[in-house]
This record gives C-alpha cells, structure tokens and sequence, in this order.
C-alpha cells in the first residue's frame, strides 16, 4: 500500500523490466560474438585447407620437373643442421672454391615459385631441389661438381650472379657484430644483446595469460576476447621492450602467430620452437636461430 502511494510500485516494476532488456542484451550480444567467433574459425580452417593445398601443388610440381627430366627418383644427397666448427669449416670450404671465369653461380632464391634461368644451366634438372629448398643460397659450378643449397638466418636480397667464386658473406650465416636477438611468444618476451656469439645483457618477462574456459561465469566468446586483449597488452609490453633495446640490428624469432606484429621492426624474423623460463628459452632460441639447414644436390 505504502509502495502504491510513494510510487515504489512502478519504480520497482520498471527495473525488472529494464533488468530483463539488459538480460536480453546481453545474450543477444553474446549470440553475436559467438557467431563471429565461429566466422574467425572457419576462416581460420579454410586458410589451413589453402595451405595444405598450396604445400600440394608445390610438390606436384616438383613431380612433373622430375618426369619431364626423365628423372623420377630425384632427391638430396644428403641433408644436414650446420652450426658451431661444423658451419664455420663447411662456409670456408665453399668460399675457398676457385673456378675459370664466370665459372661458378650464387643465387639467393626467396621463392621457389620464382626460379631465376640461370638455375637450370647451372643444375639442370636438380633445378627443382633448389625450389624445394628455397628460401635458401643455391651454389654451383659449370662443370657441374658442386652443387648446394644453404638457408642463411639473415637473407639477403635475391639475386644471380656469375663469378670466379662463390659469393658467400659471413653474416648472412654467423653472428657478427652487435646485435639484439629478441624471443616472443604470446605469453613470453626474452631480449638479448650480442656481441657475436656473447650474450651481454638480458631483459625478460613473461605475462599471465588465459590458457582455457573454465565451466560457468561467462560466455566462450567473451572469454576468448579477453585472452585476445591480454595478449594485444603482452604485445604492446613487447614492442615497447624492443624499441629501447641499444642496438640497431635486431632479430626477432617466437611463435609464427605473433612474428607478423615485429616485422616492420626486425631485419630477420623465424619461426622457432623454444619453451621454458625467459632466460633458457632465448638460449635455446639462439641456437635455433643460428643454425643453418643444409642440402647436397
């Protein structure tokens, strides 16, 4: 009665009735950003399904480089991790080669796809190991006794040249000079300065980020948006880490998720395994970085 006559009645009523539109809201709002969840997902899935599908047509067309040469067995020599002595020996090798004039080809091939024509003159149908390999150095000779393929940590630009040796430069392969080699991942940072192989200082944290939903309190999808703000926070703490680092030349390596926001900051960037508390993950890190894969045609 008292309720009717100050009002409280209608008050009260008009709550509940606004308490249900935001209920409403909210589950609608939800219902929306599950179904745009499920949009990211799908167009995640049909990425991976074009990939596969592109890894298909690379190999395919390696197979009809190998039937139209009459060659259906073609494959490596021998393949081989070079780092350390082992590296050091097998660069000097290489660079110690002598030829006749314009007797032995470089090559930095960044695609595979884009295969220079001085490739098939210097290997012939071994050609298309050289775009399986690539990104990679490929070296030959003109009389066709030496023949390999290097992936340098830090690419040069493409290009194709004829001299009386290999060109080989040290510091696409080996650390030289001072540098700054950073390990990101979604939930870690790990900063090293270098002066070659010497680590000289080391900055790092890692960041609390949500791995899994647990049942109840909120939706999927608002627990998948904040993990993304966490981790956009982490990022952000990570470029501003890098942008005081006290070097010029910098290498970024971590998760391949992550790699895409550091590349406009990076000279080189690779994908790389490393797990495990800041300090040991950068080491491991490092020696991944700086180790080079090798392929004998």
């Amino acid at each position: 009665m008292l309720d009717d006559l100050l009002g409280r009645t209608q008050l009260k009523q008009e709550i509940e009735e606004l308490e249900a539109e935001i209920e409403r809201l909210e589950e609608q709002f939800e219902a929306e950003e599950q179904r745009r969840t499920e949009a990211v997902t799908d167009r995640q899935e049909a990425q991976r399904r074009a990939n596969k599908l592109e890894d298909r047509v690379t190999q395919l067309e390696d197979q009809v480089d190998r039937l139209q040469s009459g060659e259906t067995t073609l494959s490596y020599r021998r393949e081989a991790e070079l780092r350390g002595r082992e590296l050091d020996e097998v660069l000097a090798r290489l660079a110690s080669v002598e030829t006749g004039p314009q007797g032995a080809l470089s090559a930095y091939v960044a695609d595979g796809y884009d295969r220079p024509a001085e490739l098939r003159e210097a290997f012939g149908e071994r050609a298309a190991l050289v775009s399986r390999a690539a990104p990679c150095l490929a070296l030959g000779d003109d009389g066709s006794l030496l023949a390999a393929c290097l992936r340098p940590p830090v690419a040069p630009e493409p290009f194709v040249e004829w001299d009386d040796g290999f060109r080989i430069d040290r510091e696409w392969f080996q650390p030289r000079g001072r540098y700054t080699l950073a390990l990101i991942r979604s939930d870690l940072f790990a900063m090293g300065t270098y002066q070659g192989d010497e680590r000289t200082a080391f900055h790092g944290f890692d960041s609390d980020i949500k791995s899994q939903h647990s049942k109840g309190g909120f939706s999927q999808a608002r627990f998948e948006r904040l993990r993304d703000e966490q981790i956009d926070e982490h990022l952000d703490r990570c470029v501003a880490a890098l942008e005081e680092r006290e070097t010029d030349r910098l290498y970024v390596v971590g998760e391949r998720s992550v790699l895409g926001e550091m590349m406009h900051l990076a000279d080189a960037t690779d994908a790389v395994d490393a797990t495990g508390e800041p300090e040991n993950a950068l080491r491991d890190a490092w020696e991944s970085f700086w180790t080079v894969q090798l392929w004998v045609l």
